[in-house]
């Protein structure tokens, strides 16, 4: 792939290393030339100084033959222009935008750009960390409709089947970790003690779900 990062601050910079690590080009753009130290010595890409709103920077930057397109600048207007150009002018259908404001994230997600909601996601991650489980979820979608949650082995639940709590508590089993794996479960995978599951339920409904879960298993 052939990225366009738009910022060579600490998140444009580490994304930058990263792609190169994983063997794919990139571009970075930044309008203060001091920033592109962060790259270090070893960053092969090339470094456009400008603006990267600007359609003559972006060309240089390679935008025409680009996969996708980051705008991860400290400044949400400039990304969020940034982030519809590239995919209205440019025709870039993979663009992610860096928003601190949750609001504004949420329009974008709906205009089919993906945004990360910094002070949101840092948030959610912090109440994740101090609440009861089940409090806070893993990740909630943009829309505010969908949940998933991360949660230990329910004891009444060890020893039945995936299956069987998918239907008393109206959810899905994503995946499990066990024993440091990940495993994408079966209808008749049995819960393990230890097993973390990774839930999505919806929002309105949680409550109830984790209501079905600690009654345990209905006798039929």
């Amino acid at each position: 792939m052939h990225v366009v990062i738009m910022g060579c601050g600490r998140v444009g910079s580490t994304l930058a290393r990263s792609l190169e690590d994983r063997n794919h080009t990139v571009s970075v753009i930044d309008n203060n030339a001091d920033a592109f130290r962060r790259l270090g010595p070893s960053f092969n890409g090339e470094k456009i100084l400008g603006y990267g709103f600007d359609q003559e920077v972006l060309a240089k930057a390679g935008i025409r033959r680009a996969d996708a397109f980051a705008a991860v600048s400290n400044g949400d207007n400039s990304n969020i222009i940034a982030a519809r150009v590239a995919r209205e002018t440019f025709g870039i259908q993979q663009v992610v935008a860096r928003i601190y404001d949750p609001g504004r994230a949420e329009v974008f997600e709906r205009l089919g750009i993906s945004t990360v909601a910094t002070v949101r996601w840092t948030a959610d991650q912090v109440l994740r960390r101090i609440l009861p489980a089940g409090a806070e979820p893993n990740f909630r979608d943009p829309s505010g409709t969908i949940r998933v949650d991360q949660v230990p082995a329910p004891e009444p639940w060890i020893g039945h089947r995936m299956g069987a709590l998918q239907e008393q508590a109206v959810c899905r089993i994503a995946w499990i970790d066990r024993l440091g794996e990940g495993i994408l479960p079966n209808r008749e995978t049995r819960i393990q003690e230890g097993d973390i599951l990774h839930m999505v339920m919806p929002e309105l409904t949680a409550g109830s779900v984790y209501a079905a879960i600690e009654r345990g298993p209905e006798e039929n």
